[in-house]
């Protein structure tokens, strides 16, 4: 594991990850786990834990698995405080994610939210979809 390919994961993307295991979301965040980091600031982690927290999730997994996932997250991820203030999606809410990806260096930004997609690349960190994540990645899991 290289500590630098750094990933951010939007809230989104990781509860697919979460619901439906073997589902796009869930292998890149098994690959961007297996391969670097994956990043975590409060602000996203508060989001992640909100979200979590959904009674409409019940019927996919239960509430004690989403908190175990939660919990092994975060004990994977790496945290970093976002030392940029940055205003630059069409979503204000989606700021969070760009302002870890920069603190933090991140290499790509896995999402399937339309507003942070379009703004792919930005300064220099890969915004893309999972499907695009995992193949843009196919290459170098198969050298290792």
């Amino acid at each position: 594991m290289s500590e630098n390919v750094r990933h951010v994961f939007d809230t989104n993307t990781l509860v697919s990850a979460v619901l439906f295991e073997h589902s796009n979301p869930g292998q890149a965040l098994r690959r961007a786990l297996g391969r670097g980091r994956v990043l975590l600031s409060a602000s996203t982690l508060e989001e992640l834990a909100e979200v979590l927290q959904r009674e409409k999730f019940e019927r996919y997994v239960t509430a004690a698995e989403r908190e175990a996932f939660l919990i092994a997250f975060v004990e994977r991820a790496l945290f970093i405080e976002p030392t940029e203030e940055i205003r630059a999606c069409r979503d204000a809410k989606d700021d969070k994610f760009l302002e870890l990806a920069v603190s933090g260096k991140a290499s790509y930004i896995i999402s399937g939210d339309a507003d942070l997609l379009v703004m792919h690349p930005f300064r220099r960190i890969s915004i893309v979809t999972a499907t695009a994540f995992l193949q843009a990645t196919e290459e170098e899991s198969t050298e290792e």
